[in-house]
């Protein structure tokens, strides 16, 4: 992986869950991590779903190694919310390869 390609900056999240005085759970999301990341692929399609039309986003993203990165983990990217599907090792601990989806 060279850092020359490491251009971009995405903010990595994780939903937390905790208690109020009255008893309700309050889930909310924290950043874990903002890391460099380089964007290999990003596809737009749309498809017929039982409402209607919509259109998802699919990217992949590399970065640098994290450990504890999970699919319930999201991404922030240039102003958009991306749910992780698939987190794959590169080698061994050299890096991660990210796929989500919008």
């Amino acid at each position: 992986m060279r850092a020359g390609k490491l251009d971009r900056i995405i903010i990595l999240q994780r939903e937390v869950q905790s208690v109020l005085d009255s008893g309700d759970v309050l889930s909310s999301w924290t950043t874990v991590a903002t890391v460099r990341a380089e964007v290999v692929q990003l596809s737009a399609d749309e498809f017929l779903t039982g409402f209607g039309e919509a259109e998802s986003t699919a990217i992949i993203f590399r970065i640098r190694y994290l450990a504890d990165i999970t699919t319930a983990d999201r991404v922030s990217y240039a102003g958009k919310v991306y749910n992780l599907k698939e987190v794959s090792e590169i080698g061994r601990k050299r890096g991660l390869e990210l796929r989500a989806a919008s």
